[in-house]
């Protein structure tokens, strides 16, 4: 039987979150800001996991890390974020990793992606514990210098920000490419390369809807119900899966950091 679930650090740990990745990806490049910034100073071309690696070890170890193990994470992305800035140009806007607004809406993408997948394949949580987990994300904003009182103060307040932030979403012929790059993984490894199918079916079909217009994506009556196909499995395996091995990729990733 799972524990019940106290915090992000009771949250965070379940493997199947892992299918939101893609997702949060791919909003965090339709804020025209991050997506510039990461096309200028990223290369997915060659490198199309090191921006998941990164992310991962981040979000395991502020939510299940040791104290050394969090500030280490912090200032390794506060080091590698320093020279991702640029001025505006034809075409293409200012960007700073270091404003927090910009720190703000990539947390928000990484728990507005988990919930939804959580949802999708757990019990709802009860409304307390909701709270705490949504509380708890905020340190993916505040470990990078984003003041805390930037961060929504309720779930309400997070999903009037969510839907005024989609609205101001835009995605150029630069992000289109980074996209493509990301989602067509050409020098990843092998068993990444197999399973892309999957991976793109995940990231297209919980883009929100508008999203997924803003990337020229389309989306079928099939696919959707192979999306519910695959969360309907997701939500038996999670039940009879030792929390052993549905928490595996996290202790990876604590090990790596060091």
């Amino acid at each position: 039987m799972r524990r019940p679930v106290a915090g992000i650090a009771g949250f965070a740990p379940e493997s199947v979150l892992l299918a939101s990745a893609g997702r949060a990806i791919l909003l965090q490049l339709a804020n025209p800001a991050v997506g510039h910034g990461v096309a200028r100073h990223s290369n997915f071309a060659a490198d199309p996991l090191s921006r998941l690696h990164a992310t991962l070890g981040y979000v395991y170890a502020l939510s299940n890390g040791t104290p050394e193990q969090q500030r280490l994470v912090a200032a390794r992305v506060q080091r590698a974020h320093r020279p991702v800035r640029g001025v505006a140009g034809p075409g293409r806007p200012a960007y700073d990793a270091g404003d927090p607004a910009l720190q703000l809406w990539v947390a928000a993408t990484l728990y507005a992606s988990a919930i939804q997948v959580y949802d999708a394949v757990f019990p709802a949580l009860a409304p307390d514990a909701a709270d705490a987990v949504y509380r708890d994300y905020a340190v993916l904003g505040t470990a990078l210098g984003m003041p805390a009182a930037l961060w929504p103060a309720t779930r309400a307040d997070f999903t009037a920000y969510w839907e005024r932030s989609l609205g101001g979403l835009a995605v150029d012929a630069t992000i289109h490419e980074v996209a493509r790059e990301l989602l067509a993984a050409r020098h990843a490894p092998l068993w990444i390369k197999a399973a892309m199918p999957l991976v793109r079916l995940l990231t297209v079909g919980l883009l929100p809807p508008s999203v997924r217009e803003l990337y020229e994506f389309t989306w079928s009556r099939r696919q959707e119900r192979l999306l519910r196909g695959f969360f309907g499995t997701a939500g038996v395996l999670v039940r009879i899966t030792p929390a052993r091995i549905r928490q595996a990729p996290m202790h990876y990733y604590l090990k790596r950091v060091r």
